[in-house]
């Protein structure tokens, strides 16, 4: 679960994280107060959506599709740039690197309090799970994409791991700000937050926490002046409170529809939808579909224990997106039977009126019983063995590959 930077940065505050003053606003006429009330002259202007990249990325208009704006956080030095920017950003289509060509509309601003900044760090806490820690990293190349400070300097990227029973240790602290080349009490603000950062990251089960930038100010306070924070799903039962931050006007209806069917549904800007049994198996499946020229049009996991009614609702979601232009299926049995399946398929194919090519692979538990049954139907199909087989064999069938 995301939530928002304005959420975000409350939830800074209450764990004693420095950040500017900031007021959330659903409306130009309250932005406008929020100036006011601000008491500074520079703010900076920032759309609200669940992605990065708002300052590089365009708004356009929503019917015309025309550019509005370039850059989705603006600074403003004036009550009129401030009606300008937010009358530009309001219910505009925000377009980034992680939102893809459709964008994100934008319907909550946040009037932050301008500040002094002497230099801009980057800082993210994530969950490793292979190394079961928290993994700490900085860099002294703030306000860049992390990824492209990774390719060009690696060697300016630092890291640290934590056990989130044992904690953040003082020399782990010291040692990140060291390498940060922190001094006098910026070190001593750096240590001191990101302490009560990895506290609230393990308190509140965040699976991230991203900062960029994090700010060392003229007078040596280091200050959060972004918050992008994800919270781990699986402990929601533990924090009843996440639901009021829940903004569903950001989540896709279908991935909204699919959790609810138990499925794990991810929308993505291929032509050849999945349906697979496990994640792992359905990450190896995109793998293999791009590694024979495909592109996968979407993360989609029926778990463990799908019947015809969610395999039914799997094939209506691939199918709703106009882009795609095949179907591949890789299921391996074990609880769940693939001749069972394979009857699914056929009566879910019925249902949804399945007018692509479909490709089926299937392993495991009655794997050569699925098989007959498929090869059985009157359902026009392509069996396979094996995964490369089938990915080959949904790529050549929609006139894809090399």
């Amino acid at each position: 679960m995301n939530i928002h930077e304005y959420q975000g940065k409350a939830l800074f505050r209450e764990s004693g994280i420095a950040v500017q003053d900031g007021v959330h606003c659903i409306s130009v006429e309250q932005a406008l107060t929020a100036y006011d009330s601000l008491g500074s002259q520079v703010v900076a202007v920032k759309s609200q959506i669940h992605a990065g990249g708002r300052g590089k990325g365009n708004l356009y208009d929503p019917d015309t599709g025309n550019l509005v704006m370039e850059g989705g956080v603006k600074i403003a030095s004036s009550r009129e740039k401030v009606e300008e920017y937010a009358s530009n950003i309001l219910g505009n289509r925000l377009v980034t690197k992680q939102t893809g060509t459709a964008g994100k509309t934008v319907n909550n601003l946040y009037v932050e309090a301008g500040c002094s900044i002497a230099h801009e760090y980057y800082l993210a806490l994530l969950v490793d799970r292979e190394a079961d820690s928290v993994l700490i990293m900085v860099s002294t190349e703030g306000g860049m994409d992390i990824e492209e400070v990774a390719e060009k300097t690696p060697q300016a990227i630092h890291k640290a791991w934590v056990d989130p029973l044992d904690g953040l240790r003082d020399e782990q602290m010291t040692t990140l700000a060291d390498s940060l080349g922190l001094t006098g009490s910026a070190h001593g603000s750096f240590v001191e937050m990101i302490g009560r950062l990895a506290d609230m990251f393990v308190g509140l089960d965040c699976s991230m926490v991203e900062i960029n930038p994090l700010v060392r100010t003229e007078g040596g306070t280091m200050v959060a002046l972004d918050a992008k924070i994800s919270f781990d799903d699986n402990a929601s039962f533990r924090h009843p409170w996440r639901a009021e931050l829940r903004d569903r006007s950001e989540e896709e209806e279908t991935e909204v529809r699919a959790k609810r069917s138990g499925l794990s549904y991810v929308k993505l800007d291929g032509n050849i939808g999945c349906l697979v049994n496990g994640a792992g198996l359905a990450m190896a499946s995109m793998d293999v579909i791009k590694l024979y020229g495909g592109e996968p049009a979407n993360f989609l996991d029926i778990g463990g224990g799908a019947n015809k009614e969610s395999i039914t609702t799997a094939f209506g979601i691939i199918l709703e997106d106009p882009n795609v232009e095949g179907i591949l299926v890789n299921i391996f049995g074990g609880i769940i039977r693939c001749d069972m399946v394979a009857r699914s398929i056929i009566d879910a194919s019925a249902e949804v009126g399945l007018k692509v090519p479909l490709v089926v692979r299937f392993s495991g538990t009655n794997h050569e019983q699925g098989k007959e049954v498929l090869e059985s139907s009157d359902l026009s199909v392509i069996t396979t063995s094996t995964l490369a087989e089938g990915a080959e064999a949904i790529v050549g069938a929609i006139g894809g590959g090399d």
